[in-house]
């Protein structure tokens, strides 16, 4: 088998329970010196457009990256106590990674709009950080927009695996944004109905595979090797 699995975070294996805004709201007052005037708006974006956009609503000059990264990284330390009480894995999110990590021939790690540090944070809130390869996936900070973040991903997979030419890639992710970043790229795309938008809404968006959640691990694990098999 020869596959790469690349799983977003928020919405898809956790339930962040508001955190995440909170994060954006408290790193922008931090670098601001005011709050915003209004929450961030996220659906699937990036925290480079996240908080890009934030500072654009509010006429504000955009500041250098590494400022807003840092106090990106302070927010969500100082939130990760509220994360574990608050938030939680999401139902089957637990067995199927731990399915894919000891199947031969899969490798598994992350593609998220979260800069590493939060996504990592988000992840060990949950005990989920040790399931994934975090070292190879791809972040917010990598990359405006999130299609670009598929290369960032499979380069550094490449980088650090002995992967066959002929791989199949396979985004898991809840958002529309999601599937247009597996179709922009032409690899596969697992979407599932755990955040905002419905089952239909991600059909509408192009996406064939689309999942109620992840509970059925059983399922989803023949639905890899499938794709594994087409693709090799």
């Amino acid at each position: 088998m020869a596959l790469i699995v690349l799983w977003d975070i928020d919405h898809t294996l956790i339930d962040n329970a508001g955190v995440s805004k909170e994060i954006y709201g408290a790193a922008f007052a931090a670098v601001a010196r005011r709050q915003p005037s209004g929450p961030a708006v996220t659906d699937g974006r990036t925290d480079r457009l996240i908080m890009r956009e934030m500072f654009d609503r509010d006429g504000l000059v955009q500041p250098d990256w590494d400022i807003v990264q840092a106090a990106l990284e302070a927010a969500g330390r100082e939130r990760s106590e509220e994360l574990r009480q608050r938030g939680r894995a999401l139902p089957g999110a637990r067995d199927v990674l731990t399915a894919v990590g000891k199947e031969p021939g899969i490798i598994s790690s992350v593609l998220t709009g979260n800069i590493a540090a939060n996504a990592r944070l988000k992840l060990a809130a949950f005990g989920l950080d040790g399931l994934v390869d975090l070292e190879v996936g791809a972040y917010g900070a990598d990359r405006l927009e999130r299609a670009a973040l598929v290369h960032v991903a499979c380069d550094r997979i490449r980088a650090a695996y002995t992967v066959p030419g002929r791989t199949v890639v396979t985004l898991v992710g809840d958002t529309p944004r999601d599937v247009e970043a597996a179709l922009t790229n032409g690899v596969e795309i697992v979407a599932v109905a755990t955040g905002v938008n419905s089952a239909a809404e991600l059909r509408r968006a192009g996406a064939s595979a689309v999942l109620p959640d992840l509970t059925d691990t059983a399922a989803l694990m023949s639905h890899f090797k499938y794709l594994a098999a087409e693709g090799g």
